[in-house]
């Protein structure tokens, strides 16, 4: 189970550039990807329902703190779920090849989600621990949004991603609430655990039944939501705007049964809680009314089985949480018999939208004529979810009349609930009827008032998706047992209803249900017959509520509150943002330490005394702060803070903590750059302060936090009661990390996934950045060196140009014939270049890069590592940025702040998964030594590849930085003051405003 989920997402991460290289073809290697997986699901047939196995299981701890491992269970309803989450994804995955064209944008992104969609749903199905649920829940969501904005010039998809995003989040928000609440009334969050206690929490009274039932209810907040249940259906049809094989697969084999998984891996513990059968019911009977009543005024074939969707997933709903044995067996065979038929009918329109340029029923005409292969596969879907025989669907939803019929007359609901659950079931079974009529004759009939709709051939690649999920249909229509089979052992978790046995077959007899069934057909037939004056019926009709406008009126007030507290807030003054921030923190912390006893430490002094150089440092630190605050020219103010950064540098130093200090050093250097770059576009001077209250309240805040911070770290110096566990970190550094360096043991080993979040961290920040500055892309690279004439980049003009004797010799070093120094630093005006600074930047480059690999390798068990490393091999960078210009730092990094970035994190992540592979835990460091010819003995700590990644990852952030402030800036202000001279073909060209 592993292996398949890593798969998925490796081959996910690599679709790019399969994409790039093999054009749309690139969606059947995809494409194997979850049909090699359907080969290895069906291969654990046996392991799954042999009456002797335990259900294979992968427990991996993870945080055991908090009872979260990475516990994966194949059971029978996991490998159930897993057939349409695998089969039909290999199928959509396919008909994309055909569906797409290669010219079309986006498609290594969209391939990638698509593929890591149907791994995620794989992991959500066999999960078995309640949070590890919660986090392929939410990776769902989050794809799905992806996929459904994936027209993202288009604002109608934008709009519908964003709907269905903030629908499901709130849904999954509640639902996790409910989780930890159900976990902890369990003392457990494995799933299987839970579910094994949940008689015991049934029957609790008083506060702990009341939490699992309100904790159960949350829960189903989450499934309704997710599912398009009213009263947040309103998502499903909107998020019609994404591709049509997002639809096929999300919202109708895929994403929506995560609701209906939900709540049918519950049912078996919990279906007797307060307030189940209340929702369930409800909801799931209005919702296939509603759907249904809403698809007949459809004109769009899309929409006709969106509106489907919606009924038959409150239809769904309804039966896999009814709590019985036949509504088990009934509620799985209908929920495998909704997913191929209604994807197959997805990809039908899919096929007609693309070959005729519309889905309109009022314009579509005599299609079943110039197609009529796609004409059969479309019929054979329709009448499955119509219900006809010898479908599947037919085969389902007998079932399903018979399973409550059997609660009417022996459940514990009462005969009259019974009968009118049913007798709402055979309506909405009607409806169901009436509007698969109308998709048939709307897409495929001849209309008399219009002309034949040119239609273009379908080839057997395009239409082999829908035709083999038709023929599927069709065999599991005719031979229903093997399905049954698949399905007894979970349905056995149940209690039966009625005395006879319910079985999966076509033919019963003259039986109630099959009587239901003919109802259905006449008055659905009538219903459709009737289909105009049924539509004047309906439009007649006021909308009682609409949701989805209650929807965005919800979201306009938030925004107008969201504005209002903005303005309150956020006021664009430094002094005020200080005030608040500080003063709360004053008040909070001083509160605390005056209202409760605190120990205070009886080792209290004000220097040490085994490092007077402290006091140099200190004096350092308070002048720094004092000429920041009375700077008056912000390169100057920006100095001083940094003097201070160094002084603290020191301190670190002096403590004998190596590794902080050359950190600090580096990072305030960092930021010193970075700031001096951004300062460009302001002006040079600061703003003069008003005197008067401001002033004295300034210097009490600044005063009284300080105070306030020097207490805390004494009070918590004296307050400790057990030994540090400092102590125990240096052996436990060189025993289970292999290091000398307990810093650097600690990032990369032990405390490796807080350093992973920290580095994402990074890269969403670079990335942050980089949007607010780059206008025209930050993967656009800039023209090569030897495409600029000499002396072009930052020209002032020749009435601007000095006559001293530095800018002569600058022309006369740009001319010279010899290989200069920088590459692109004759590209510099010559009043804009330094000799000596380019110069020493040659001359240094390579040391530094040397040295910066250097800290790399040695920081496991010297002063070093990836972060001091990556850090120092930026400066190199922007010491050759600085001396030779944009130009100079184009031909010095090659390779893209993003793909850095991408790749750092990307081998992070690789090294804390590879372990699971030789039945490790993630993250967790091998020591291999060995002997190499000239190195002699080598002591290699895998835990060193981790730290290559954060190295790559903080390279990218200093090149994003250096590109965002320094290079985009430079173009901004180069295409104020002119053209630039650009060389093609040796001639010159000017390119510029």
């Amino acid at each position: 189970m592993l292996i398949v989920l890593c798969v998925h997402f490796i081959v996910a991460i690599l679709a790019p550039l399969l994409f790039s290289r093999l054009g749309r073809a690139a969606f059947y290697v995809l494409a194997a990807v979850p049909a090699g997986s359907f080969i290895w699901l069906l291969a654990q047939y046996g392991a799954v329902y042999s009456p002797t196995a335990i259900s294979p299981v992968i427990d991996i701890p993870w945080i055991p703190v908090l009872d979260l491992n990475l516990t994966f269970r194949m059971d029978q309803l996991s490998w159930l779920m897993s057939l349409l989450v695998l089969g039909v994804g290999a199928l959509v995955l396919a008909y994309c090849a055909r569906y797409f064209k290669t010219a079309d944008a986006g498609l290594g992104g969209f391939g990638a989600q698509l593929l890591a969609f149907a791994g995620v749903m794989f992991g959500l199905v066999t999960a078995d621990n309640l949070i590890l649920l919660f986090v392929f829940w939410e990776l769902t969501t989050v794809l799905s949004y992806l996929l459904i904005g994936y027209a993202r010039t288009r604002i109608a998809a934008r709009r519908a991603a964003l709907q269905a995003l903030m629908v499901t989040t709130f849904g999954g928000l509640a639902m996790l609430v409910g989780l930890i609440m159900v976990g902890e009334s369990a003392g457990t969050y494995s799933i299987s655990g839970v579910l094994a206690k949940a008689p015991a929490l049934v029957a609790a009274t008083g506060t702990p039944g009341m939490v699992l039932d309100i904790g159960i209810a949350l829960i189903l907040v989450g499934a309704v939501t997710k599912s398009a249940l009213l009263p947040f259906h309103f998502w499903l049809p909107g998020a019609m705007a994404a591709p049509t094989p997002v639809s096929a697969y999300l919202h109708a084999a895929a994403m929506v049964k995560a609701g209906i998984y939900l709540v049918a891996r519950l049912a078996p513990g919990f279906s007797g809680t307060e307030y189940w059968q209340v929702l369930i019911t409800v909801l799931g009977l209005a919702t296939m009314l509603v759907g249904g009543w809403r698809a007949l005024r459809q004109h769009d074939l899309k929409l006709i089985l969106a509106y489907g969707t919606v009924s038959q997933l409150g239809f769904l709903m309804l039966i896999v949480g009814l709590g019985s044995k036949e509504a088990a067996l009934a509620g799985m065979a209908m929920v495998l018999a909704h997913g191929l038929f209604k994807a197959a009918l997805f990809l039908v329109v899919g096929i007609i939208d693309h070959q005729s340029g519309t889905r309109d029923i009022r314009k579509l005409s005599g299609v079943f004529r110039s197609a009529p292969a796609l004409g059969v596969v479309a019929l054979i879907g329709a009448a499955s979810m119509a219900g006809l025989p010898p479908l599947a669907g037919f085969v389902a939803k007998e079932s399903v009349f018979a399973a409550f019929a059997a609660n009417a007359s022996y459940g514990p609901a009462g005969h009259l609930i019974g009968v009118v659950v049913l007798a709402g079931l055979v309506l909405g079974s009607i409806l169901t009827f009436a509007y698969s009529a109308r998709f048939m004759w709307g897409g495929f009939a001849r209309k008399p008032e219009l002309s034949a709709t040119p239609f273009k051939s379908v080839g057997w690649l395009f239409l082999g998706a829908p035709a083999l999920l038709s023929v599927l249909t069709l065999a599991y229509g005719l031979f229903p047992k093997p399905v049954e089979g698949w399905i007894a052992p979970y349905s056995a978790l149940f209690p039966a209803y009625d005395p006879h046995a319910l079985h999966l077959s076509l033919w019963h007899g003259f039986t109630l249900p099959l009587a239901l069934s003919a109802v259905v057909v006449v008055c659905g037939l009538a219903l459709f017959l009737a289909r105009r004056r049924f539509e004047a019926f309906q439009g007649k009709l006021p909308a009682v509520v609409d949701l989805e406008r209650g929807y965005r009126q919800s979201i306009v007030v938030l925004d107008l509150v969201s504005i209002w507290v903005t303005g309150r807030t956020q006021r664009g003054s430094l002094f005020f943002y200080l005030v608040v921030i500080l003063g709360t923190a004053i008040a909070s912390i001083g509160a605390v330490l005056i209202l409760t006893e605190q120990h205070w430490s009886d080792k209290t002094y004000f220097l040490d005394p085994g490092s007077p150089f402290q006091l140099v440092a200190a004096v350092v630190i308070l002048v720094g702060a004092v000429a920041a605050a009375r700077a008056n020219k912000r390169f100057m103010a920006v100095l001083m803070v940094s003097v201070t950064g160094y002084g603290v540098a020191l301190i670190f130093a002096l403590q004998g903590a190596p590794d902080l200090a050359l950190t600090q050093m580096l990072v305030e250097t960092i930021i010193l750059v970075a700031f001096v770059l951004a300062m460009r576009s302001l002006p040079p001077g600061l703003q003069e302060r008003r005197a008067g209250s401001h002033k004295v309240l300034r210097m009490i805040l600044g005063l009284g936090f300080g105070a306030v911070m020097v207490v805390v770290g004494i009070v918590a110096m004296g307050s400790r009661i057990a030994v540090p566990v400092s102590l125990e970190l240096p052996q436990l550094a060189y025993d289970g990390g292999g290091g000398l360096n307990v810093v650097n043991v600690t990032l990369v080993d032990i405390r490796a996934w807080d350093t992973f979040g920290e580095i994402s961290v990074l890269a969403i920040a670079a990335t942050g950045v980089a949007s607010l500055i780059f206008v025209r892309g930050r993967g656009q690279r800039l023209a090569r060196a030897e495409t600029v004439a000499t002396g072009s980049i930052g020209r002032i003009g020749e009435e601007g140009m000095s006559p001293s004797p530095v800018v002569e010799l600058a022309k006369r070093f740009a001319d010279a014939p010899g290989n200069p120094w920088l590459v692109a630093g004759r590209t510099l005006a010559p009043e804009r270049r330094s000799i000596i600074i380019e110069v020493v930047a040659r001359l240094v480059f390579h040391s530094i890069i040397v040295l910066s690999i250097y800290l790399l390798l040695a920081g496991h068990n010297g002063t070093g590592g990836g972060f001091a490393g990556g850090l120092v091999a930026g400066l190199a960078l922007t010491i050759r940025y600085l001396a030779g210009g944009r130009f100079e730092l184009a031909e010095a990094t090659r390779i893209s702040a993003g793909t850095l970035l991408g790749l750092g994190l990307a081998a992070a992540a690789l090294t804390g998964i590879a372990p699971l592979f030789f039945g490790g835990e993630i993250f967790q460091s091998a020591i291999l030594t060995f002997d190499l010819p000239v190195f002699g003995h080598v002591k290699f700590v895998t835990s060193t590849l981790f730290d290559i990644g954060v190295y790559l990852v903080v390279v990218g952030l200093v090149v994003d930085v250096l590109r965002s402030l320094g290079s985009e800036i430079d173009q901004h202000e180069e295409d104020g003051i002119g053209a630039i001279t650009m060389i093609e073909d040796d001639e010159p060209l000017e390119v510029g405003r």
